[in-house]
């Protein structure tokens, strides 16, 4: 069966256009993970592995990104980034392009509200056409915040001041801590249940991100955009700016600024005027947002087609190469270096002067063996000398003649034992211990 010849690939294209299908559909995204398997060549370029407990992936930072970097990563350490998926090519593995690096903690936050403001816009909560305009008449005030913060007296001090006819009717919630956003959405929706009062002004004093993070809830955001009655966001300080002021019909810096928005004096109108103002910020800042969500969308293809990821290709490729090479030489080094040593071992194994040293001890031990083999020898021999010079001396007849006896021979020299051996005339020779005698027998 003929293939058709579009459908036949080879191994550069596939992973050519596996590439631009990962880039193009994931985009950049937020890892929070564990490093390991950090290097940093000389190229100034950063490869490291990210993994939890279950799995992993390889990921690189070119040094045009790694420079922002405020610490020096290492293995272990927890850390989020930002990136965008891709392929390497030449090995056809799949890996993180790390745009940014933080400690896991630092930044962690503000990406989720990052996340959170970019997922709320995209649906809507933040159009200033959704927005309620506030009553012109207002009677009747209920403030969400804790009753016993500094927010609330700030508020009861301000009304009392500009209009002290304005009721208030104080919803007391937390306004810090892992329940609070539930105990604020619930006050919302007893203020909505009961409809005592025009307006909510949903407040508390300034602090960390993470002190006002309740505020940064996505069901709080729901309940704001979702409230019958209008809701007055003055949460912080003026810089400070949450998911509530967003979603919230009109955004007051203060809490004071809150009170004197809804209050009614001789200054109303500037203040309406205030209120619009805010009202054509927060349009603003939705339009602002959507753009930037437009410019990310055109980052992301232009960041799909830019040569320059195929030069970081190649860029990549030579580092791994050279970690090689530098792995590859150091192994050859200490492979080396153990045969050395195995050489020089085997040498002073066979050294002359080893085997001098040894057969000078094997001299000095056969020497000694020898020595005490002699001396054993010439006491044996000498023993058995002295027990044969024993044995002769018994029967020695010098023995016998030191006893007082005598040996008579003839003069043939035979020594006589019989007197009829003998005849007169003949001349005998007696032996004595000292001396001889010579005698003629008659």
């Amino acid at each position: 069966m003929k293939m058709p010849k579009n459908n036949v690939y080879t191994v550069s294209r596939l992973n050519g256009e596996v590439r631009q299908l990962l880039e193009g559909g994931l985009g950049r995204i937020w890892l929070n993970a564990e490093i390991s398997n950090f290097a940093a060549p000389g190229s100034g370029h950063w490869y490291l592995t990210l993994k939890d407990n279950f799995a992993q992936i390889r990921c690189a930072m070119f040094k045009g990104k790694n420079r922002t970097v405020t610490f020096k990563p290492a293995n272990g350490q927890q850390v989020l980034v930002k990136g965008s998926i891709s392929v390497y090519e030449p090995r056809g593995d799949y890996q993180l392009i790390i745009e940014s690096m933080l400690p896991a903690g630092d930044g962690l936050l503000a990406q989720q509200y990052e996340a959170l403001k970019m997922k709320l816009a995209a649906e809507g909560l933040f159009a200033a056409d959704t927005k309620r305009p506030l009553p012109s008449k207002i009677q009747k005030i209920g403030v969400i915040t804790s009753a016993t913060g500094a927010a609330i007296k700030d508020v009861l001090h301000v009304l009392a001041r500009r209009d002290s006819s304005i009721e208030v009717v104080i919803y007391p919630t937390q306004v810090q801590g892992d329940t609070a956003a539930d105990n604020i959405c619930r006050a919302i929706q007893l203020a909505n249940a009961r409809l005592e009062v025009d307006v909510l002004l949903l407040t508390r004093g300034g602090g960390s991100l993470e002190d006002l993070w309740c505020f940064n809830n996505e069901e709080l955001a729901h309940e704001i955009y979702n409230s019958a009655l209008p809701v007055v966001s003055a949460v912080g300080h003026e810089v400070d700016t949450t998911i509530s002021d967003y979603v919230a019909d009109v955004r007051a810096p203060t809490p004071s600024a809150g009170a004197e928005l809804l209050s009614q004096d001789a200054e109303s109108r500037a203040e309406r005027l205030a209120g619009f103002i805010a009202r054509l910020k927060q349009g603003w800042q939705h339009y602002q947002l959507k753009t930037e969500q437009r410019a990310q969308a055109l980052e992301n293809r232009l960041h799909r087609q830019d040569p320059k990821r195929k030069l970081e290709q190649f860029q990549q490729s030579f580092d791994e190469m050279q970690i090689r090479l530098n792995a590859a030489i150091n192994d050859k080094l200490n492979r080396s270096a153990l045969m050395q040593q195995n050489l020089d071992h085997r040498l002073n194994q066979q050294s002359p002067r080893h085997r001098l040293t040894l057969e000078s001890k094997r001299l000095d031990y056969l020497s000694a063996r020898l020595n005490d083999g002699i001396k054993g020898k010439l006491h044996d021999v000498e023993m058995s000398l002295k027990n044969s010079a024993h044995q002769l001396e018994t029967v020695s007849p010098l023995a016998t003649l030191s006893r007082g006896y005598s040996i008579t021979q003839d003069e043939s020299g035979k020594v006589l034992l019989n007197a009829q051996d003998v005849h007169s005339g003949d001349t005998i020779t007696t032996k004595l211990l000292e001396g001889e005698l010579k005698s003629t027998v008659i």
